[in-house]
């Protein structure tokens, strides 16, 4: 199974990059994750905050496959323990399909992406900056895997 996390944002710091990595390489192949950037909507003083999350959720659709399970990463998502994730995760694996998460802009995803998406999964009631998630989610996969594998990792 690959995970692809499709995320609006580009340009992130080196201590993000070097994060996430240091998750993604202790995964297994067959439970790998990537990471597409979306590029961001134009936002500034006049700019057409509806305008840029439309444009960002085209872009979004572009990168979608079709057959992954689809994920919506939002705050009014679900809140999942660490013990749930690995149950999803162990349940996307028995399903045979590869997953695709999804993180919108500042402004989140286009209400459309949201409602297409099989799972609505909330990190955190916590207002998260976009580079810390990225982290956070490459860290909690891993952790997830190991609870899946009976690593130690978890205790």
């Amino acid at each position: 199974m690959k995970i692809r996390l499709l995320a609006v944002g580009t340009r992130m710091p080196g201590w993000v990059n070097e994060g996430v990595e240091e998750y993604r390489k202790r995964l297994p192949r067959d439970f790998s994750l990537e990471i597409e950037e979306i590029a961001p909507g134009q936002r500034g003083k006049n700019a057409d905050t509806a305008k840029a999350v439309a444009l960002e959720a085209k872009r979004i659709r572009e990168r979608l496959r079709g057959d992954e399970l689809t994920v919506a990463l939002e705050v009014g998502g679900r809140a999942w323990s660490t013990e749930r994730l690995a149950q999803e995760a162990e349940a996307w694996r028995l399903e045979g399909r590869d997953v695709v998460l999804l993180v919108g802009g500042p402004d989140g995803l286009a209400p459309e992406l949201s409602a297409s998406a099989e799972r609505r999964w909330s990190l955190s009631p916590l207002t998260l900056p976009h580079p810390l998630v990225r982290v956070i989610l490459a860290e909690q996969l891993y952790r997830a895997w190991t609870l899946m594998v009976g690593h130690p990792y978890h205790r």
